[in-house]
């Protein structure tokens, strides 16, 4: 009995998880095409946006005794993305802009 209800438990949790995964992936996409991404910025834009997706699951399911260790996981989920993914993904939002427009948008994009 006691195999049983680990099993369903485990079933459970799993497919939770999966469809979060599933829900972050469709709002990424959504957003990606709001932003009307492509390619190289396309994919680098959804990988980073479903890693802050799935930092913040946990983070929002933690309890409010632990806000630090809740505020890691994304912080260290920014900072492995690469400064060439960073640079592909702040110049396609900065895309359509000229000049001194761009460069703005390009830096403030990047600083973050």
């Amino acid at each position: 009995m006691k195999k049983l209800l680990t099993l369903l438990a485990l079933g459970l949790t799993l497919s939770f998880g999966a469809a979060h995964a599933a829900d972050a992936n469709a709002d990424c996409s959504a957003k990606a095409a709001e932003k009307k991404l492509a390619g190289a910025a396309k994919n680098s834009f959804m990988k980073k946006c479903v890693a802050d997706a799935g930092a913040a699951a946990p983070a929002s399911a933690a309890p409010a005794s632990k806000p630090a260790s809740a505020a890691a996981p994304a912080a260290s989920a920014q900072k492995k993305m690469s400064q060439q993914d960073k640079m592909k993904t702040c110049n396609a939002e900065a895309k359509g802009l000229k000049g001194e427009e761009f460069k703005k948008k390009r830096d403030e994009c990047l600083k973050k």
